[in-house]
């Protein structure tokens, strides 16, 4: 495999199907490679529904990604546009939204996360996922780093840039802010959510402050520099203790279940939670309730009804079945599982200022985990903002939960903002204020239709960034 370093772009992708259902055919006109990110790649090669899933191979015909969906075309508020230019509502359907781009899922990213859950997998399937390469994460440990061999697109980074072959090698900490930041008593600090194992810190910062630079820019506010931001990492320690808590190993054909509900259901005590969450969600989102009855079904059936109640969330959202299964999934875990919970918390306070101002912006899990944080900060830390971005804390279950006893806005928090997205399937609890007590501003945002969840396009908003940036001083 070439490693030859050039510009992506350009780059021709083609793709194998069986759109809308015919025999198959191979796309290879309007090819061109557009887009690189961490997870996704974009591209403009033609193709039709029922394309999902097909794979997508670069010039050398190696497998590069899993074709996944399309990206519209969007205005300055992050609105979908129609091809006659106008805002694209749902009633307009699919074939009225001003298609850009198709994206597909990167087979780095796939191997990344086959190798989360690699302990559980039998003999034979490892040694055939220890083939993919060293990003694969089952080879045996070495002394030093070994350039990825994964296939990837000529020129990537990814098979140039040398990374350890094998978790044990790698120590990921968060990240300190500089002693001089916003006036050396401010605390900006950003909390992350679940799916962040083996990624690297620094990046997932520089991200996070692009996003909010993205928002304060449009808001007429200075921009930050990522240095000056905290950063606490916990993605590979909340993959680590959900794996070693797990009282019952899930093996590799039940995580691959066609019934997506059941392949991400958590094992040991878990369970039941997670079962609560998804039940809840649905309903929540409008799900009649003789479909609700997961809780009184029994083997066949209860995966059934869990498997409902799951299609429905994700038919009334523009979130994907496997996030919001996986997303509960580790929530679940981390409510229902005191060592989890600890494990999380002891790992983010490691990397958390002691004392100052501070303020905290958390997404998704995170947002549950910053919750709990809360209460166990030192009394030289005064919270001034929290910010809570795609939260399933309008849910009972998860509520109920934490160590702050929720739902009460922490005496010690001074101004919290809720910003949600009404397609974010992780956040059908929203708005909060029905629900939780005192002082609370809910903000509710348009974020891009495949992009509901993401973090970056919460605080490229910029009333959301505005109030981060208020709260820093930075405008």
């Amino acid at each position: 495999m070439s490693t030859k370093s050039r510009d992506l772009t350009r780059q021709p992708v083609n793709v194998i199907g069986h759109p809308m259902g015919r025999l198959k055919e191979i796309a290879v006109r309007d090819n061109a490679l557009q887009v690189r990110l961490d997870d996704f790649l974009h591209y403009k090669t033609d193709t039709e529904p029922g394309n999902s899933g097909s794979p997508v191979f670069n010039d050398q015909w190696e497998v590069v990604a899993l074709h996944h969906s399309g990206v519209p075309e969007k205005d300055e508020q992050g609105r979908t546009l129609r091809k006659d230019g106008d805002v694209w509502q749902p009633g307009d359907g699919d074939d009225a939204i001003a298609w850009v781009a198709n994206e597909g899922v990167r087979i780095s990213s796939i191997l990344r996360h086959l190798a989360s859950v690699s302990p559980g997998l039998p003999s034979p399937l490892s040694a055939l996922l220890s083939e993919m390469g060293p990003e694969a994460g089952l080879q045996e440990a070495t002394t030093a780093p070994r350039p990825v061999s994964v296939p990837s697109l000529p020129g990537s980074t990814d098979t140039a840039a040398p990374r350890p072959s094998h978790e044990a090698t790698v120590t990921r900490v968060g990240l300190r802010a500089r002693d001089t930041a916003f006036g050396g008593n401010r605390r900006l600090v950003f909390l992350h959510g679940r799916s962040q194992q083996g990624k690297d810190p620094e990046v997932l910062r520089r991200g996070w402050s692009a996003g909010l630079n993205h928002g304060l820019t449009r808001a007429g506010i200075t921009p930050i520099d990522p240095a000056d931001v905290w950063f606490p990492y916990y993605g590979d320690e909340l993959m680590r203790a959900i794996q070693q808590h797990e009282s019952v190993p899930r093996s590799f054909e039940e995580m691959t279940a066609d019934r997506v509900a059941e392949a991400c259901a958590p094992a040991g005590p878990a369970r039941n939670t997670y079962e609560e969450l998804i039940a809840e969600a649905a309903g929540n989102a409008g799900m009649p309730r003789e479909d609700l009855l997961a809780t009184e079904a029994f083997g066949d059936a209860l995966v059934g009804a869990l498997q409902r109640q799951l299609s429905w969330l994700a038919a009334k959202s523009d979130v994907d079945e496997w996030i919001i299964a996986s997303t509960l999934r580790d929530v679940a875990a981390y409510l229902a599982d005191p060592g989890v919970r600890d494990a999380v918390l002891d790992t983010v306070l490691a990397t958390m200022p002691t004392s100052g101002e501070l303020v905290l912006v958390t997404h998704s899990l995170g947002t549950v985990v910053g919750m709990d944080l809360i209460s166990r900060l030192t009394p030289e830390l005064d919270v001034t903002l929290l910010v809570t971005a795609g939260s399933p804390l309008g849910l009972d279950t998860v509520y109920r939960r934490l160590l702050v006893g929720g739902p009460k806005r922490p005496d010690r928090v001074a101004h919290w903002v809720n910003v949600w997205c009404p397609t974010d399937g992780v956040a059908i609890g929203c708005p909060l204020a029905d629900d939780w007590k005192g002082e609370l501003t809910e903000l509710a945002v348009a974020n891009s239709r495949d992009r509901a969840h993401d973090i970056e396009e919460y605080l490229a908003h910029p009333k959301v960034a505005a109030s981060i940036g208020h709260a820093v001083g930075m405008g």
